[in-house]
């Protein structure tokens, strides 16, 4: 039986994990952050995005069956998450064309608890809800995990681990390449920029096809 817990543990830490690890805007900003301001506050900042990612995570086991009886709430999802990416990318393209090189970005241009900017931001990306969606249902088909409430405690605990563990690569490995790489702040954005742009097109095309 431990054993069993474990698996369900260390699959929700896998998942979360390689989520993360894939470029997108939770690893670019804890990147960005760790750049402009330290670790401690990228830091904070992914501690605020694991809340809300577990939260979503246990929403998303609690109310699997409900939502998918629903296909236009899960419509609904995926374009407000288009729009996400559509926002972020014009941010970091604004960041561009008004680059400074004290200044920080528009996307942290402000006093925000990083904590509380970490959980917003994430809080702002319900694509989450698909993902964990999809991954819940995939695990639940192959009996790796099951319909009981400690195995889905144990799958969301996991999941945040591999949150935070994922963005802590991005904190440090991410910064440790920009350094070697000498890359400026301004090289950052227009990662960014194109990253988010390729997310929008990609959610788009997948929501008219």
């Amino acid at each position: 039986m431990v054993i069993v817990f474990l698996l369900v543990l260390f699959m929700g830490w896998l998942v979360s994990f390689v989520g993360q690890i894939a470029l997108g805007s939770m690893s670019l900003t804890s990147t960005q952050i760790s750049m402009e301001e330290g670790v401690k506050p990228a830091m904070r900042f992914t501690w605020g995005v694991m809340v809300i990612e577990m939260l979503y995570l246990r929403l998303s086991l609690a109310g699997m069956d409900v939502i998918y009886q629903h296909p236009a709430i899960v419509r609904a999802i995926g374009w407000i998450t288009a729009a996400f990416f559509v926002v972020l990318c014009a941010m970091s393209i604004r960041s561009i064309i008004t680059y400074h090189e004290e200044k920080k970005s528009t996307l942290l241009d402000h006093s925000i608890n990083r904590f509380v900017f970490g959980m917003m931001l994430s809080a702002a990306n319900p694509g989450q809800i698909p993902f964990w969606l999809l991954w819940s249902n995939y695990m639940l088909d192959w009996k790796i995990l099951h319909s009981s409430s400690l195995q889905y405690n144990l799958f969301t605990i996991g999941g945040g681990i591999g949150t935070v563990t994922g963005l802590m690569v991005y904190i440090y490995a991410g910064n440790y390449i920009v350094t070697k790489l000498d890359m400026s702040n301004k090289t950052l954005y227009k990662i960014m920029a194109i990253a988010f742009a390729l997310a929008s097109t990609a959610q788009i095309w997948k929501m008219v096809s």
